[in-house]
């Protein structure tokens, strides 16, 4: 947001310099984050003043020059060369001094050096309007008619002199401060001086020949609209004035009514609009909702199709413009314009901002509605864009206000307690100056007690809304600054942090990831709904829609974390890369009846060949059990590693995985991905995919660790040759023989496989071993035969395995 300080010394008289004045809000919550220099004519006339031509003779070696002597205000005349036609002694005149840089009216820079010309010095120049850059004319030099002294600025002269302008970083919060006097409010309480608002009391009505009846249909959007209109003007450019103050905070002067409500709406802060009131059909305005789909030419010459949640400006026969969003072009002022009909309303914030999102719509009059607006400004704004309008333009006011303000907004009642004021702002500052830094800022006081003060604080506090937030008004008016440091300084209360710390869980696992060779990637959040169009329409119906997406290919929130990797591989692979492992950490979202869900995975991809060609070993393709130790040793370094294994039916990314469960929740999942997604992906290489719940396991993670002294007896390890069923996983086996026997089996291994011909067809036999310890005591023969029977007889029970013995 752009301030000028000349503009603002209008609203709030100060004497303090731009920088003075520039710390001053940046301490009190409006951060200044740089003081630009606006010049009416390039280079500010710098260095050129008013001079006095005391003697002129011709020149000795030049009939066309002559010799002048110059006053200009420094004690010694100054010798001056000069080639104007009607120099003469006596006149006021401009000069440029030595090192002085003009710009002129078309032509490139240049210094002026003390010279020579024809074997004279010449100490400046004596300048034209074209040379200076304020005209174009170059008949001669300017003859001034002035007292002012001689060293007067020119730029003091014509009026051009420089102005400061603030570049303050507005947030969001401070929708009171979009504007010079909402600044202007501020440095009220920080120089203890009043803020002046423009004088209105010179509006008066005309008369009432042009009347503009106003109906609100929406009340919630629009809870106060009002207008009045100005007929038997003259649309024109706008006086030197008006376009300067409007160049100065970066805007174009368009033509003298739009350049008005521009100026308004940066000086108090109220969005206005001006009609072209004979375009307004029927005599009448309805603000109203329009049914969806319905059509407005927008004064960017576009046709937008509205939504039913647009609040429109109509009239009888349609909509006229966008309400506090945009105008339409049909009904905008243009240089024919005689009568205008001047707007100015308070939108509810919701309103604006779903209309503004919905349509790609960003100006400065929905800035400042979808922050809050001030309602009470309504009427000062409409009447002060009335006197400029007859001021700058003409015409007479030809109705009587229109204000419709059925449910007029309340100034919110808040009580204050002193003692918790001194304890959250650290230091006791008084009463007397907490009241008078409130009563500065515009707020309340309507009831006070020893303890507390009652507060009315009015609307356009927007961000005002409760006993801390008028702490901190008054924290930064008193000066964050000015709170002294105790050297014992200490605190009443202590945040708890989550132990262990989730980032640090977090740096653990992906240092240990990018250590064993996986780079880490950071990819969109917003993705494609195309490609979730394969999977089928609940699919994409579960997806989180982007409302205002700029890009087809960027519309909805990702729902798994595929795409996103290979989007990553094929642009690697693409690149003759193949050979990848990557990992991301990211969030994904769906909606579930109507409900959003969003959570975080921990993603893993794996392309090409696990091991690179070499003298050593010929290259290797990435295998499941390659993806797999990484995701168990994962789990592992989480306390995670107890979990159940469970075949993962073919869905809409995976051709073949497993899920592991821990208590009924999946934990991760891992498999190949579908061939055909791949070939839909543009990617050309077989790709493995896990993917870990991470909040389940942060939330479930124990940073604790149990060292146990190493066993004093030997453990022993049985052999068993089991001939299963295909379809019986190893984990089934495992589970199996941990629930048979708890207290003595150790570990549960397969070191080797068998399939064909010399078994029975659709069998295989696993080579088991089970390890066995009794932590008390030296294994017998008895007991490690007594478990291994045990063993033996679930596995023929429940599996229905043949063993070898």
């Amino acid at each position: 947001m752009l301030i000028s300080f000349d503009w603002l010394k209008q609203l709030i008289h100060t004497d303090k310099p731009a920088e003075e004045v520039g710390a001053l809000l940046t301490g009190a919550g409006l951060e200044v984050e740089a003081i630009h220099t606006f010049d009416q004519v390039q280079g500010g006339l710098e260095g050129i003043v008013l001079g006095e031509v005391l003697t002129c003779e011709r020149h000795p070696d030049a009939d066309k020059l002559s010799l002048t002597t110059v006053d200009i205000g420094n004690g010694a005349p100054s010798q001056i060369v000069c080639g104007a036609p009607n120099v003469a002694a006596g006149q006021r005149v401009v000069v440029a001094t030595v090192n002085s840089t003009l710009y002129p009216a078309g032509g490139e820079s240049f210094k002026i050096k003390k010279s020579k010309i024809r074997g004279q010095v010449s100490e400046g120049m004596i300048c034209a309007e074209d040379e200076i850059g304020i005209g174009t004319s170059h008949a001669g030099i300017m003859v001034l008619d002035t007292d002012l002294p001689n060293g007067t600025p020119a730029a003091e002269f014509f009026g051009l002199g420089s102005d400061k302008v603030f570049e303050i970083g507005l947030t969001p919060n401070r929708a009171d401060a979009a504007s010079h006097y909402g600044v202007a409010r501020d440095l009220q309480a920080l120089l203890d001086m009043p803020a002046v608002l423009p004088a209105t009391d010179a509006f008066k009505v005309n008369n009432t020949s042009k009347p503009i009846a106003v109906e609100v249909e929406n009340t919630e959007a629009c809870p106060r609209y009002a207008g009045v209109t100005i007929t038997g003007l003259k649309v024109g450019p706008s006086p030197e004035w008006l376009q300067k103050r409007l160049r100065a905070i970066d805007l174009s002067p368009i033509n003298n009514i739009v350049d008005i409500t521009n100026y308004v709406l940066h000086e108090l802060g109220q969005p206005l609009h001006a009609f072209d009131a004979d375009k307004i059909r029927g005599g009448k305005i309805i603000v109203k909702t329009l049914p969806e789909g319905s059509v407005l030419k927008t004064l960017d010459g576009i046709e937008r199709k509205l939504k039913a949640t647009d609040l429109m400006i109509c009239d009888a026969g349609g909509p006229m413009a966008i309400g506090g969003v945009f105008g339409g072009e049909d009904s905008g002022v243009s240089e024919e314009t005689t009568s205008i009909f001047i707007e100015s309303a308070y939108f509810s914030p919701d309103w604006i901002r779903r209309t503004g999102m919905a349509h790609g719509l960003k100006t400065d009059a929905s800035f400042r509605f979808e922050r809050g607006t001030d309602p009470n400004m309504v009427i000062t704004a409409l009447k002060r864009a009335a006197l400029l309008v007859q001021e700058i333009a003409g015409g007479e006011v030809s109705s009587e206000v229109v204000d419709v303000y059925p449910t007029p907004i309340q100034n919110r009642e808040i009580e204050l307690n002193i003692e918790r004021t001194h304890t959250l702002i650290g230091q006791h500052i008084g009463v007397e100056r907490i009241k008078s830094i409130l009563t500065s800022l515009g707020i309340e006081i309507i009831r006070e007690t020893e303890t507390d003060l009652t507060l009315s604080v009015p609307p356009f506090k927007v961000d005002v809304t409760r006993e801390a937030d008028i702490v901190e008004e008054i924290l930064r008016i008193y000066g964050f600054n000015n709170i002294e440091m105790d050297e014992n300084l200490g605190t009443t209360f202590l945040a708890k942090f989550a132990t262990p710390y989730a980032e640090d869980v977090t740096d653990t696992i992906m240092n240990y990831i990018t250590a064993n060779g996986f780079s880490e990637i950071i990819t969109n959040s917003i993705t494609n709904s195309n490609y979730y169009k394969p999977a089928g329409d609940a699919e994409v119906e579960s997806l989180v829609k982007v409302l205002n997406y700029n890009s087809e290919d960027l519309d909805v929130l990702r729902k798994s974390m595929v795409f996103s990797g290979l989007e990553v591989l094929r642009r690697n692979i693409n690149r003759r890369q193949r050979d990848l492992k990557l990992v991301e950490l990211g969030k994904v979202y769906e909606q579930i009846d109507g409900e959003y869900k969003e959570s975080r995975k921990l993603a893993l991809y794996m392309a090409g060949n696990v091991t690179a060609e070499s003298w050593k070993q010929p290259s290797m393709k990435t295998a499941f059990h390659d993806l797999a130790s990484v995701v168990q040793n994962v789990l592992r370094k989480l306390n995670a590693a107890e979990f159940e294994v469970q075949n993962l039916e073919q869905n809409n990314y995976m051709r073949q995985g497993i899920s592991y469960q821990k208590n009924g929740t999946e934990i991760a999942r891992l498999g190949l991905l579908d061939a055909g997604l791949c070939k839909f992906m543009e990617v050309k290489e077989q790709v493995w995919y896990a993917e870990l719940n991470w909040d389940y396991l942060l939330k479930k993670y124990k940073n604790k660790l149990v060292a146990e002294e190493l066993p004093k007896f030997p453990e022993v390890q049985r052999d068993l040759s089991l001939v299963l069923d295909k379809n019986i996983t190893f984990d089934q086996v495992k589970q199996i023989a941990l629930r048979t026997e708890r207290k003595l089996l150790q570990d549960v291994n397969v070191f080797d496989v068998y399939e064909g011909d010399k078994i029975e067809a659709g069998k295989k036999a696993y080579a088991v071993s089970f390890t066995l310890l009794d932590k008390q005591q030296t294994l017998t023969d008895k007991v490690i035969d007594s478990v291994m029977n045990r063993l033996m007889q679930q596995f023929e029970k429940q599996l229905g395995a043949f063993i070898r013995k």
